[in-house]
């Protein structure tokens, strides 16, 4: 075929012009007046399943006051190796789904082992790209992102991203080392305050629906989309053992 005959079809049939990658945004190093961490190597995996996590974080308080039920399509944003995945699974049962969304592959591959031994079927793994986690439209009633969103080096992008994927009654949740609190020894790159998490999240798109406090270390903060009805449930507010 010519040049001129293909440059034709082009004109006609728009069509078959190869596709153009999408054009990733440069990452950012702060933003709103937070410095951006880095993110977790997989080659530290092994720490996100350590023995004393449940002791220091109390993992299953945190879970019992997530919110999800039989049934229900979920999300572990920046899942690694599945510590909390696994649990979700187990939680929405075999008529629910847990997509579990990591920029890592071989985080994703260490998932699917741990999946396997498990003998878990309801887990969907999604490797998503730094601003795009690559989430179904309108289909997700949570989204968990534990100790991962101070990492994101594209937050503006990502969190419109995942405001898109929540039903409209779904609740974006997340659970970070608390700034406020010197005692918790966790590295200050780590850490966000109440006041920064929210300032972030409320220039895009959501709003505050309910706390949790009563995890050792951690914030448990429940957003809403902002366009969400307010009579939507609203999160649990005091400590439920």
């Amino acid at each position: 075929m010519s040049l001129r005959l293909y440059a034709s079809l082009l004109l006609l049939f728009p069509l078959l012009a190869p596709a153009v990658a999408e054009e990733i945004p440069p990452a950012l190093t702060t933003y709103k007046g937070r410095t951006i961490a880095q993110t977790m190597h997989y080659a530290g995996a092994p720490w996100l399943i350590r023995e004393s996590r449940e002791r220091e974080e109390d993992c299953t308080t945190m879970l019992k006051n997530l919110g999800i039920k039989p049934g229900m399509t979920v999300c572990d944003m920046g899942c690694g190796n599945g510590f909390y995945t696994l649990k979700m699974a187990e939680a929405v049962g075999e008529n629910g789904k847990v997509l579990a969304v990591d920029i890592q592959p071989e985080m994703l591959r260490l998932l699917q082992a741990r999946a396997d031994e498990a003998e878990l079927k309801n887990i969907g793994r999604i490797l998503g790209d730094v601003h795009d986690p690559k989430l179904p439209v309108g289909e997700v009633d949570v989204i968990l992102c534990v100790d991962v969103y101070h990492e994101f080096s594209h937050p503006e992008q990502m969190l419109v991203a995942m405001r898109k994927s929540l039903k409209p009654t779904g609740r974006l949740v997340l659970v970070e080392f608390r700034a406020e609190d010197d005692n918790v020894p966790i590295k200050p790159l780590h850490k966000m305050s109440k006041e920064q998490v929210n300032k972030e999240l409320t220039a895009n798109g959501y709003r505050l629906a309910g706390q949790f406090e009563g995890l050792p270390w951690q914030h448990m903060m429940f957003f809403a989309r902002d366009d969400a009805p307010e009579e939507a449930p609203a999160a649990t507010e005091t400590p439920s053992k």
